[in-house]
């Protein structure tokens, strides 16, 4: 893939620096727009992911986004969508989203065989989304059209194990757990009131 933005003058400078330009340059032609059916096989299994977003000004953030695997799916060609659950009210990613559309999405397995797969390009959320309604604990969707997918070196991934999922995942025909942190003094007056969302 032929991508003038892929890298930039910072990144050609180091890449001089360590002598590596040659094999970024090999990597850049793996980068691809579309999914692969192996992508899709691993980004519907995930069941969490790491999202960055930056603000209007460039300011950077970063959240950890978990489910029940599945609650990623990739919906077209050069597109996937995932759900925004309940949580604690700051919008920092979502926010971050209607200033600033550009998306960067870490896909990786710390249990099992270790991969990491990028995702790069740009978000809209539509609240009135058809998946909203289809996806329980849903509260909204974001849809991200990738211009960038492409893996990364798995190499420092520590060998760990997945014993069980979080009890707070959405779970079809379930009543919700609330987590103990909106019953504390600190914040129980201030909590905003949960969303009606489908169940199954």
């Amino acid at each position: 893939m032929a991508n003038d933005t892929f890298y930039h003058e910072g990144h050609r400078a180091l890449q001089d620096r360590f002598e590596s330009r040659r094999i970024a340059d090999r990597l850049e032609k793996m980068t691809r727009t579309a999914f692969s059916d192996d992508d899709k096989a691993f980004i519907e299994s995930a069941v969490y992911f790491f999202l960055a977003t930056a603000d209007a000004k460039g300011q950077p953030d970063c959240s950890f986004k978990g489910g029940p695997a599945g609650f990623v799916r990739v919906t077209g060609p050069s597109e996937l969508a995932f759900p925004d659950y309940d949580g604690n009210g700051m919008f920092r990613s979502l926010g971050n989203l209607v200033a600033n559309p550009n998306v960067a999405l870490l896909f990786i397995a710390l249990h099992g065989t270790p991969r990491r797969l990028r995702v790069n390009g740009t978000a809209r959320i539509d609240h009135d989304d058809p998946l909203t309604g289809r996806t329980v604990g849903a509260q909204m969707t974001v849809r991200v059209a990738a211009c960038a997918i492409f893996p990364n070196c798995p190499r420092y991934i520590p060998t760990m194990q997945l014993v069980a999922p979080s009890p707070y995942t959405p779970v079809p025909g379930c009543d919700p757990i609330e987590p103990a942190w909106k019953s504390f003094d600190a914040f129980k007056d201030d909590v905003h009131p949960r969303q009606p969302t489908w169940k199954g």
